[in-house]
C-alpha cells in the first residue's frame, strides 16, 4: 500500500508578495493551507521573512503572528542596515539559507516540495532535493513583464504552477476589507530598491543586496 503524498511548503514570503502585487490581488493564507492540504499529507508550511526589528511597530507583524497561529511554520530573522560605496543606505535580510537548509533537513521525509519564490538562486536546492526522490512544485508567475521566476528556476522544477492559476482557490474575496495581518506594504518598499535596476520587478527575489 502505498504512502500518502507528503508535501512540504515553503514560502519566500517577499518573493510571494512582490508577485501578487503585479498580479493584483491578495493571499487568503487559510485557503492557501486547504488547497494544499487537500492535495496530500501536508507536513509543514513555512513562511520566510525578514522583519525591521529597530521599528515601534513593523507591519508585517500581524501577518507573522496570524500565520503562526494558525497552522504554519513561520521563520524570520532581523534585517541589518548598511551603507554601500555610494554612501546609500540599504536593508538586507534575505532568507535563502534558511530555506535551502529546512528544505534539506526535511527532503528524506516528504514526496513533494512546494517553493513559492521566483528566485534564481534556488535552481541549485530544486536539483538536490530532486537527487534525494522529491518531487519539485514551484509557484511564480510568467503573466508579468518581465516574469517573476527565473527562466533557470522554472526549467529545473518537475512542475511550474503560474500563480494566476490558483488565484481562484487562494486569492482573498476582492470584496473583503484587508485585515491589518496581510498588509505589507510599507515592509516591502523599504527591500525593493535593492533590485530595481530594471522596468517593473524582477523575477528573482534578491530584493537585498547578498
Amino acid at each position: 500500500m502505498s504512502s500518502p503524498n507528503r508535501i512540504a511548503l515553503f514560502i519566500d514570503g517577499a518573493n510571494l508578495y512582490a508577485t501578487t502585487k503585479t498580479l493584483g490581488f491578495d493571499i487568503d493564507y487559510k485557503r492557501l493551507l486547504t488547497e494544499f492540504q487537500s492535495r496530500g499529507t501536508l507536513l509543514r508550511a513555512f513562511y520566510y521573512t525578514a522583519i525591521i526589528e529597530d521599528q515601534e511597530y513593523s507591519s508585517i507583524r500581524p501577518l507573522i503572528d496570524w500565520l503562526d497561529y494558525n497552522g504554519f511554520t513561520v521563520v524570520t530573522k532581523p534585517t541589518k542596515e548598511y551603507v554601500d560605496a555610494g554612501g546609500r543606505r540599504k536593508v538586507k535580510g534575505n532568507m535563502d539559507i534558511e530555506i535551502v537548509v529546512n528544505a534539506m533537513e526535511l527532503a528524506e521525509h516528504i514526496d513533494q516540495m512546494v517553493l513559492f519564490s521566483g528566485d534564481g538562486d534556488f535552481r541549485s536546492l530544486v536539483e538536490a532535493v530532486q537527487r534525494l526522490g522529491v518531487q519539485v512544485t514551484v509557484i511564480s508567475t510568467i503573466a508579468s513583464q518581465p516574469p517573476m521566476i527565473a527562466d533557470e528556476l522554472r526549467r529545473q522544477a518537475d512542475v511550474f504552477t503560474d500563480l494566476i492559476e490558483l488565484r481562484a482557490k487562494i486569492g482573498r474575496d476582492p470584496s473583503e476589507r484587508p485585515p491589518p495581518r496581510e498588509r505589507e506594504s510599507r515592509y516591502r518598499p523599504q527591500q525593493a530598491p535593492e533590485r530595481q535596476t530594471v522596468a517593473g520587478p524582477t523575477g528573482n527575489d534578491s530584493v537585498f543586496e547578498k
